[in-house]
């Protein structure tokens, strides 16, 4: 019975739901996080408007703040293609599954890309799943560096920062 039918978590659904976010901000020209922290505070006050994970806030929040160097790394991995190019459903994809490999260290790197993925099985075209999985394979590669520099950098700020790490006690 297992297999080929996963029961899709939250997290998956944080995700398709961090997708919706940013391709609606990108078509309408708004701020990402604006409106999916609008969005969370709606719901709370409004039963009509779906809950907002906490972890669709987080991502489309890693994004936003990585736009810049999210969509270069995209980029570099497109051959004789560019990024507005692409439908702006799996540029939103590409770029939750980059900040994932890049920034979420309790998302294993396979978990990431299997869930791009996924996520573009159900969103995209018929050519994007095979497409995404090609682009993420290689950013894969590329991860784990980012990903120790990125936590060496943070430890370095933490350290000149002083007591941010103490205070519990």
């Amino acid at each position: 019975m297992s297999g080929t039918h996963k029961k899709l978590g939250a997290r998956h659904k944080a995700r398709k739901r961090a997708v919706d976010f940013l391709f609606e901000a990108e078509a309408r020209d708004l701020d990402p996080v604006d409106l999916a922290t609008e969005r969370a505070e709606l719901s709370g006050k409004d039963d009509s408007v779906a809950p907002v994970a906490p972890y669709t806030v987080t991502v489309v929040t890693g994004v936003a703040e990585n736009l810049d160097r999210i969509d270069e790394v995209i980029s570099s991995h497109l051959q004789d293609w560019t990024l507005e190019r692409l439908p702006a459903v799996d540029r939103a994809i590409l770029r939750i599954a980059v900040w994932e490999l890049f920034h979420a260290t309790d998302v294993p790197p396979v978990v990431a890309v299997d869930e791009a993925v996924e996520l573009a099985k159900q969103l995209s075209t018929d050519e994007s799943p095979g497409f995404v999985n090609g682009i993420l394979g290689q950013v894969v590669l590329v991860a784990p560096q980012v990903r120790s520099a990125a936590a060496a950098t943070s430890r370095r700020a933490e350290t000149a920062g002083g007591d941010s790490t103490d205070a519990g006690s």
